[in-house]
């Protein structure tokens, strides 16, 4: 039997916020490996630090028997300049304290859950120095490139500067995960140094277990309602997933079809969303706000189509939203008004209906088309979609090859001790 793993898992955001790491850390734990986390103070996506955690800290010190050490740092607030804070914080307190707090603790393989912003993977490097340990960088948006397409940075020597960190960042690490395969031309035009081929992996995301779970529960949230056709969004509220061209769509199918138009989440649009629902009268638009994770299950299952939007460019059309392995999984046909690498795979998986990127008219098109269906034709779909996530986003799959990689680095990395 192989021995059990070291592993440190570095990431800005952790439970009790809600991520995709958290999935992460359960399987390996539940594969019988030690599992230690790097973090800050959970204060995504409020802002501030959570209420709960303020008042009693040393609940949060561990998860599903992970163990966790927390540094400080300055909370996102609601503004750009304390989100700046807040990212810079993280990173130099936890290249410091963090590698302090850990300086008695050896490890096999270090995980960087490499959200946004790039800088987060500083401190892995760092420990990964220190212990002389492997450093798994998985990347999951594309910098800087992320920052000109968003709009967030227009300075192109702030531009330059930045790529320069991530071509420092990119060679020092051991292997570079990557969430789509599109992202591969754009990380090794940052990769100075030649890096083997083998040490440049594709590695997606997957959905939690409760998607692909038969539901048994109906949802609280939302009652089931066989006379109007059903369409959910579920996730950030944001600017790139274009609610202006969307409600276009709505105010065009609402005089000929009955819709019901259910939108979870939060995200610095909700204001904007609200008062425009408002505005327009627009009576078949729920606002449902953000939910657990375990809501999710048996509200997809109250849904006839589930909606995934993008505005494009060229970062965004190499990009898989997460939610689109979550829609996958659930079984339930998908409405994407999205480009690139996310449309591929749901046509490839055909599991639902796809238009262009901004475009209203298009949207309200594959909404009459999936209306128009037979449930019959919406079950074959939903169950396409389905058979695809399990054989290419199955987490099981993508944790076992996970830990192929760490127990291959391990191998080398004692080597070169």
């Amino acid at each position: 039997m192989d021995k059990p793993l070291k592993i440190l898992v570095v990431s800005q955001y952790f439970w009790p916020e809600n991520m995709r790491i958290n999935n992460m850390v359960e399987g390996f734990v539940a594969k019988g490996h030690e599992v230690t986390i790097l973090t800050g103070q959970p204060n995504y996506p409020e802002g501030q630090v959570f209420p709960e955690y303020r008042k009693a800290p040393d609940i949060y010190s561990s998860y599903c028997g992970a163990k966790i050490y927390r540094v400080p740092m300055l909370a996102r607030g609601r503004r750009s300049l304390t989100l700046a804070l807040n990212y810079l914080s993280f990173f130099s307190s936890a290249s410091t304290i963090g590698a302090y707090k850990l300086r008695d603790r050896e490890f096999d393989a270090i995980f960087v859950y490499a959200v946004s912003p790039i800088m987060a993977a500083i401190p892995a490097l760092v420990i990964g120095r220190l212990k002389k340990s492997p450093v798994f960088l998985w990347v999951l948006d594309l910098w800087p490139e992320t920052l000109d397409a968003v709009g967030v940075v227009k300075n192109r020597r702030v531009i330059s500067l930045v790529g320069n960190l991530v071509s420092w960042i990119y060679n020092r690490a051991d292997y570079l995960l990557l969430q789509s395969k599109s992202f591969e031309e754009n990380i090794r035009n940052y990769c100075t140094k030649y890096i083997a081929p083998e040490r440049i992996v594709y590695f997606p995301s997957w959905a939690e277990d409760d998607f692909s779970a038969d539901v048994i529960a109906p949802s609280d949230i939302l009652k089931a309602d066989d006379s109007t056709f059903t369409i959910v969004f579920a996730g950030n509220l944001g600017d790139a997933q274009d609610f202006p061209t969307i409600l276009q769509a709505v105010e065009a199918l609402k005089p000929e079809l009955a819709l019901r138009w259910i939108i979870v989440g939060d995200g610095r649009a909700s204001s904007w969303l609200h008062e425009q629902v408002a505005a327009r009268g627009l009576d078949n638009v729920f606002l449902l706000g953000r939910h657990p994770l375990e809501k999710m299950p048996p509200l997809f299952a109250a849904a006839d189509a589930l909606l995934v939007s993008l505005k494009t460019n060229d970062v965004f059309e190499k990009t898989i939203p997460g939610k689109v392995q979550a829609y996958l999984a659930s079984g339930k046909p998908i409405l994407a008004m999205i480009e690139g690498e996310a449309a591929r795979v749901i046509k490839d998986a055909g599991a639902g209906m796809t238009c262009h990127s901004g475009d209203p008219d298009g949207l309200a098109d594959i909404v009459r088309s999936m209306a128009a269906l037979s449930p019959a034709q919406h079950q074959s779909m939903g169950a396409s979609g389905r058979s695809f996530y399990l054989e290419n986003f199955s987490k099981d799959k993508l944790f076992d090859r996970l830990e192929t990689l760490f127990r291959h680095a391990r191998l080398r990395s004692n080597d070169r001790r």
